[in-house]
């Protein structure tokens, strides 16, 4: 596969005399295929950083979370992760509808590892893999241009605290952000969300 260096990556490489560094780490460990530990490693993870950017360049990063295993690898190309309820502004998916090249960063916290694959993505409202998300709105793929694995040794260690109570599960009355339910929200809301009426719905912070 091609070299994602430009430019700046060389001119950078040049100054501090990496290049055969990058030349090496790229010919060794940079692939365009998902690979059977690359996709233990991503369907164990509970959520990612999703870097987009809009059809200026202008870019923004966001977290995305889940169950673990909420990102499917679906072949040795391809992920597919859901879009759940937010605070709707889309500014990542709304960046993909206009410039699909994306960088998704995977973290394991407490073990110190980490990944990164970078591609293209694209958005099916109608996908048929929404269903296998309770509340996805819809559905995200990427297809790999490059995965490749990151030096951990600037990642600082946490242990898990408790997973959100928001994720949406299977049979289970999802709650409701507290947020939604401020005076200057709650009006502007969707006309079908639960937050306007929250019935048997727990209502809670973060």
């Amino acid at each position: 596969m091609a070299s994602g260096f430009h430019d700046g990556s060389r001119s950078l490489q040049d100054r501090f005399d990496t290049r055969a560094l990058a030349d090496r780490i790229d010919g060794l460990l940079v692939s365009d295929t998902i690979s059977d530990g690359d996709r233990a490693f991503i369907e164990a993870r509970d959520m990612f950083f999703l870097a987009t950017a809009d059809a200026e360049g202008r870019p923004t990063c966001s977290y995305k979370g889940g169950e673990p295993g909420f990102v499917h690898v679906l072949d040795e190309h391809t992920l597919a992760f859901p879009n759940y309820d937010g605070n709707g502004m889309y500014l990542s998916t709304g960046n993909v509808l206009l410039n699909p090249h994306v960088g998704l960063l995977f973290l394991d916290l407490e073990k110190g590892h980490r990944m990164r694959l970078e591609g293209e993505a694209s958005i099916d409202l109608d996908d048929p893999l929404r269903s296998s998300w309770p509340e996805a709105q819809f559905v995200v793929r990427v297809r790999a241009r490059a995965v490749y694995p990151n030096c951990p040794r600037y990642i600082h260690r946490y242990e898990l605290v408790r997973r959100s109570r928001f994720v949406p599960q299977q049979d289970c009355l999802t709650p409701v952000p507290e947020w939604k339910r401020s005076d200057w929200a709650i009006d502007s809301l969707p006309a079908d969300d639960p937050a306007r009426d929250p019935g048997e719905r727990d209502v809670l912070g973060r």
